[in-house]
This record gives C-alpha cells, sequence and structure tokens, in this order.
C-alpha cells in the first residue's frame, strides 16, 4: 500500500493569477455585506420612529455577533474542500458539503430550540431602552428561524470558496442582498409590517440563497450529489471536520473577545475616546475586507496544494499570498496616514471627537501593515487545516494583549491601542514560527 508521503504530487497552478481570481471577488463581496445594513436601516428609518432604526442597529449586532460565532462553518468548509479537490477526490468534494450541511442543520436547529433562553442573556446584555429593546425582540423572534439556512450558507460559500469558485460566491452573496432589499422594501413599505418585515425578509432571503447555493453545486456535478451515507458519516472523517471547526470556534470566539474588550476599555475612557476608536475601527475594517479576500486565496491555493501533495505549489502559494498582502498592507496604510485626517472631519462632527482621533490615528493605520502576516497565515492554516495550531496561537495572543494592556495602563488608549497592535503582531509572529515545522510534518522529510 502507497504511503500518504510517498503518494506523487499532482500539479496545481499557483500564479498572481489564481490569487487575484479568488481574492478580488471576496473583497467585493465584503463590501457589499454592510449596504444591505445601510439599506435596512433606510428602509426603517422612513417610518419616522428613531426606536425602530435602534432595534435594527441592536439586533444586526446580535445576530452578527450570534451567527459569526458558527463562521467556522465557512472557514473549516473552505479548507477541507480545497484538500479534496487538490486530491481530485469528486465524491469527498461532494461530502465535505454535506456534512458540513448537516452540522448547519444541527446547529441552526439548537438555536431555534434555545432562541428563549438566547434572547433573555442577549437583551439583557445589550441594555437598550425598553422601546428599542421591545422591536428588536420582535425582530430577533422572526429571524432566528433563518439560522438553519444562513449557517447553510455558510458552508456553500465555503464550498464554493475551497472550489475556487468565488466568482459564484460573490454572485451569491449579492443576490441574497438585492433579494432581501427587495423583500425588505416590499414587507415594510408595501405591507407595513415594520421592524418584523425586515426580520421576515432576511429569513426569506437566506432561503432563497440557499435554493441558489443548492443549484449551483447540482450544476457543477451535473446533477449527480448523491453520496453513501456511510462516507457522509464516516467516523473519522466526521470527528476530522468535527475537531476543525472546534478548533476555529475557539480563535474566533477569542478574537471577538478581544475586540468586545478593546470596545469596553474606550467606553471606560468616555464618550469622546470611544466615538473616536469607533471612527477608526471603520477605517482598520476596510483594510480587513482588502486583507481577507488575500487570505481566503490562500486558504483555497495552500489546500488545494496540500490534498495534491505538491510541496513546491504550497510554498509558491504562501510566498504570493503573503507578497500581496504585505504589498497591499503597505499601501492601506499609507492611506490612512496620508488620508486618515480627512476622513475623519468627514465621518465625526464633534471637534473633540475630531482631535482625540487625530491623536490616535497612527495606530489605526498601522494596523493593516502590523497585521498583514496574522491574516494571511490564518488563511494559510486554515487552507492546511493546521488549526489546533492557529487556535493555541490566538489563545497565546490573547494573554499576551492582555497582558500589555494591564502594563501600559497609565497611558491609557494609547495602551489599549498598543496593546491591539501587539496582539495582531505577536498572532503573525507565532506563526510565521511555527510555519516551518508545521509544514515539515504535513509533506514530510526535512
Amino acid at each position: 500500500m502507497t504511503s500518504r508521503t510517498e503518494t506523487l504530487p499532482r500539479p496545481v497552478e499557483i500564479s498572481h493569477r489564481a490569487v487575484l481570481g479568488i481574492a478580488v471577488p471576496m473583497v467585493l463581496a465584503h463590501v457589499s455585506t454592510p449596504l444591505l445594513g445601510l439599506a435596512d436601516t433606510a428602509v426603517i428609518g422612513q417610518l419616522g420612529d428613531p426606536a425602530l432604526i435602534g432595534a435594527v442597529a441592536l439586533s444586526a449586532v446580535l445576530f452578527n455577533f450570534l451567527f459569526w460565532g458558527f463562521g467556522f462553518l465557512r472557514m473549516g468548509t473552505a479548507g477541507l474542500t480545497a484538500q479534496a479537490l487538490g486530491a481530485a477526490d469528486a465524491v469527498e468534494q461532494r461530502a465535505v458539503l454535506l456534512r458540513a450541511l448537516s452540522m448547519a442543520l444541527i446547529l441552526g436547529l439548537g438555536l431555534i430550540a434555545a432562541q428563549t433562553i438566547i434572547a433573555s442573556v442577549a437583551f439583557a446584555l445589550l441594555g437598550g431602552s425598553a422601546s428599542v429593546t421591545a422591536s428588536a425582540r420582535g425582530y430577533f423572534f422572526v429571524r432566528i428561524w433563518s439560522a438553519p439556512f444562513a449557517l447553510g450558507n455558510y458552508a456553500i460559500l465555503g464550498w464554493l470558496i475551497g472550489m475556487g469558485r468565488t466568482a459564484r460566491g460573490l454572485a451569491l452573496q449579492i443576490g441574497i442582498n438585492l433579494f432581501n432589499i427587495l423583500l425588505c422594501v416590499g414587507l415594510v413599505m408595501g405591507l407595513r409590517l415594520g421592524v418584523a418585515g425586515t426580520a421576515l425578509a432576511t429569513t426569506l432571503a437566506e432561503i432563497g440563497g440557499l435554493v441558489a447555493g443548492l443549484g449551483l453545486v447540482a450544476l457543477h456535478f451535473g446533477g449527480r450529489l448523491a453520496v453513501p451515507a456511510a462516507r457522509i458519516f464516516d467516523p473519522g472523517r466526521v470527528w476530522r471536520m468535527a475537531a476543525v471547526n472546534r478548533d476555529i470556534m475557539i480563535r474566533t470566539v477569542a478574537l471577538l473577545a478581544a475586540s468586545a474588550f478593546f470596545t469596553r476599555q474606550g467606553a471606560r475612557a468616555g464618550d469622546v475616546t470611544l466615538s473616536a476608536n469607533a471612527v477608526l475601527n471603520n477605517f482598520a475594517m476596510l483594510g480587513v475586507y482588502f486583507l481577507d479576500g488575500i487570505a481566503t486565496a490562500a486558504e483555497q491555493l495552500c489546500g488545494r496544494a496540500l490534498g495534491a501533495r505538491n510541496r513546491l505549489a504550497f510554498g509558491r502559494a504562501v510566498r504570493l499570498s503573503l507578497g500581496w498582502s504585505v504589498g497591499l498592507s503597505v499601501c492601506l496604510s499609507l492611506g490612512l496616514f496620508l488620508a486618515g485626517g480627512f476622513a475623519i472631519d468627514a465621518m465625526a462632527r464633534s471637534d473633540a471627537v475630531r482631535m482625540a482621533a487625530r491623536q490616535f490615528l497612527p495606530y489605526a493605520a498601522l494596523t493593516p501593515l502590523v497585521g498583514s502576516l496574522a491574516f494571511t497565515f490564518d488563511g494559510v492554516f486554515i487552507g492546511a487545516t493546521w488549526n489546533a495550531a492557529m487556535r493555541n496561537l490566538m489563545l497565546l495572543a490573547l494573554a499576551v494583549y492582555l497582558a500589555v494592556w494591564w502594563l501600559l495602563l497609565p497611558y491609557g488608549n494609547h495602551g489599549l491601542w498598543l496593546a491591539w497592535l501587539g496582539l495582531l503582531l505577536m498572532r503573525g509572529v507565532g506563526q510565521v514560527v511555527c510555519y516551518p515545522a508545521l509544514e515539515r510534518r504535513a509533506f514530510g522529510g526535512v
């Protein structure tokens, strides 16, 4: 029997065109997503009740946190699918998706079953006014029924990324968002369903997106989606997917905790500091959208090269992804240094907030550059399914982040921003240090 390390490598095309062909559609998909929130707010704003706008904003925060906690369904599916593609295993390509969809169904039904508990805890923590909370609860108890479909769409998007079909993923995301907007206008402005109408629109759009996504998958395989149940629910393969997803979930929760801590400390420093940090975080998120596109390319190309047992292609994918990420981050950081002041003036009307934001702008401007290694190697590690190492490094970086913040407490918000940059730097440097040993273990040899 031929061992894994003796398997001859299969060819994998790794080029600048391949990186950009995956990255550009994903950047556009990321950028299009915030437009949905703006559209929902604009439609609800036509009803003239500020409490309804607050309810939509509060609900958006809740569902972003709730659903993104299951974002591992997108990332884990992408890595495993890319490896199946590299191995030229068409049956496993279908099986990975069906396993992920089964997991999405179970988790989504679990969220529906726990909706009363989730609502009680979440709205107590969010602390909105009585009128805002009442409307937000109405939104929540409608949209929570979208959970299996929303998580299923994560799985399908991850599968499309793993297969290198990010243009189709972009089309699917845009289609879901446009359908959502049209439904929102019809249900809110036409049928006067209020906040519940926006929730129903999103739920119906998620259902439509899942149906369309399954259609894309069926089209890819010529309608042949059947996989033996023994293959789908093979204990070893199910456990591997569960372990991959578990590690990504722990990493994601740790990252969300670090972000929430940053926001909380900014709030404790006062309204001006909180507002200034919020403005600057919007700039940082713009950089994340671009760098996440490169990370997605690293996921697919590295996963595919590993599945093909092609060590040279894997190394080239890492180098090209790093080159694009670092080059792009330099441009983003320079752009923020040069144009950040003008952007601050456009976004903030308060002179106090403007002054504070300008004071801390250098830290926000450095975020893309300092974080470029972490973003890229996240993609590499996810594609290679080195998720236990990524999880451990994230937890270590979180500990360093909290330690640096505590040591720099006398420096106030400056110390907070330095701790955040330290978190990004620690993640990236840790991944660089661990990479050679992980690569040797994956491919064998020295």
